[in-house]
């Protein structure tokens, strides 16, 4: 059963934001001036860049194949059922990582010293449960989350331009080339939620409009956003933002504005439950669109005939996310997140290169710029994320492989008589 086209360029623009501008924006600073110092306008810039060729790949693939999947799907198209399968494997168990990162920065805002993988747990399984009750609730619950986290952003930039911090900030530390690249690969992290609109190509209504554009306005108002932010953070805390869990907070703290504390709380909060519903509801898709190939257990394929929604999908995925929640911590979460990712996007923007004639909507140029973006990252993310990555992704090839020569086999069998059946 098909799913049901509903969503519109501005609930698709809402759900891109609402991936984007989630936990990273309240989290990521730490560790992303933790290894790249006086050098992370350059890491945002990269990191920027990158997604921004990486989007003009989903965009062009989205145009020319508006159905559920995102690369996997394009992929499968454009080179091949198994560049599709290392895509897709490689989005679904990197957003699992993303989802799980979302929770566990809610808990951090949101919940009492000690009560954090509790409150974490229960976050997810109430998502869950919202996407299984239709897309369009989905969308309406993402814009509302957007909004107040842009109340709360809005209003660390007012303190931070606005009024002077009591002690000057301490500089940061000077930067080198592996730590500018680290940084990058870690707020790429933060970028990446502009595949979860294309990965609802059978929910957006003219689809092949829609996507792209719904692609290239939430990114470019994630990057102005993070841009405003980092700034502040910059300026207000210095090297003290290294080692703050909380920097935004931090900065208001830091200007006099601490009574306006809880706002961003909230709005942190709100922020990561609006990335992590928008990531569980691409999740679930790219699962769907996995199951119908038969790459996943088919019945993962089964879509509610009430709902339409992939229910078995949805449940699936959210109890794997509560069982990372339970191992793991943020950073390492962050990093097998990033390893995913760009090994995603690499492979989409191959797909990408490939294609000629009409589809083609931007030059090859930022195919290939996008690809050794890809690369470059991937290969500066901490050594256990990337270790961890690449066991994972093994595991899925040889899985594949073998599902696929058992089936050989079974097809290869000589068939008894008509008589003997």
């Amino acid at each position: 059963m098909p799913l049901a086209r509903r969503l519109r360029l501005s609930d698709a623009v809402f759900i891109g934001l609402g991936s984007m501008i989630g936990a990273g924006v309240f989290s990521v600073w730490a560790p992303a001036i933790g290894v790249a110092g006086a050098g992370l306008p350059v890491a945002l810039a990269i990191a920027a860049i990158v997604a921004y060729a990486n989007a003009t790949a989903s965009a062009q693939l989205a145009e020319a194949h508006p159905v559920a999947g995102g690369t996997y799907a394009y992929a499968r198209a454009e080179i091949g059922p198994w560049w599709g399968f290392v895509a897709g494997w490689n989005f679904v168990i990197g957003k699992i990582a993303s989802c799980a990162a979302m929770a566990m920065t809610f808990a951090a805002y949101a919940a009492p010293a000690g009560w954090e993988t509790p409150v974490a747990v229960v976050a997810v399984a109430a998502l869950v449960a919202v996407n299984c009750f239709g897309v369009t609730r989905t969308a309406l619950v993402t814009r509302l989350l957007v909004v107040a986290s842009l109340i709360g952003l809005a209003t660390v930039v007012a303190a931070g331009f606005g009024a002077s911090p009591a002690t000057a900030a301490l500089p940061l530390p000077d930067a080198t080339a592996y730590g500018v690249l680290q940084g990058a690969g870690l707020l790429f992290f933060a970028f990446a939620g502009y595949a979860r609109i294309a990965t609802m190509g059978e929910e957006v209504v003219d689809p092949g409009r829609t996507i792209p554009r719904a692609i290239l306005l939430a990114l470019g108002g994630a990057v102005v956003v993070y841009g405003a932010v980092a700034t502040v953070v910059v300026l207000t805390l210095g090297a003290d933002a290294a080692t703050s869990p909380a920097p935004l907070v931090d900065v208001l703290s830091a200007t006099g504005w601490e009574p306006l504390a809880p706002v961003v709380r909230v709005a942190a909060s709100t922020a990561s439950l609006g990335a992590l519903l928008a990531l569980l509801t691409g999740i679930g898709r790219t699962t769907l669109a996995m199951a119908r190939e038969r790459d996943l257990p088919a019945a993962l394929a089964k879509v509610d005939p009430r709902w339409q929604v992939p229910r078995r999908a949805e449940i699936t995925i959210g109890l794997i996310v509560i069982c990372i929640v339970a191992v793991t911590d943020l950073r390492d979460a962050i990093g097998f997140s990033s390893f995913g990712v760009l090994l995603y996007y690499l492979i989409a923007n191959a797909a990408a290169f490939r294609q000629q004639g009409a589809a083609r909507r931007f030059p090859r140029a930022l195919q290939v710029v996008g690809a050794l973006g890809c690369l470059l990252l991937v290969n500066t993310l901490p050594v256990v994320a990337s270790i961890i990555g690449t066991a994972v992704v093994l595991v899925g090839a040889v899985g594949r492989a073998f599902v696929l020569q058992v089936r050989c086999r079974r097809a290869s069998r000589p068939q008894p008589p008509a008589s003997d059946r």
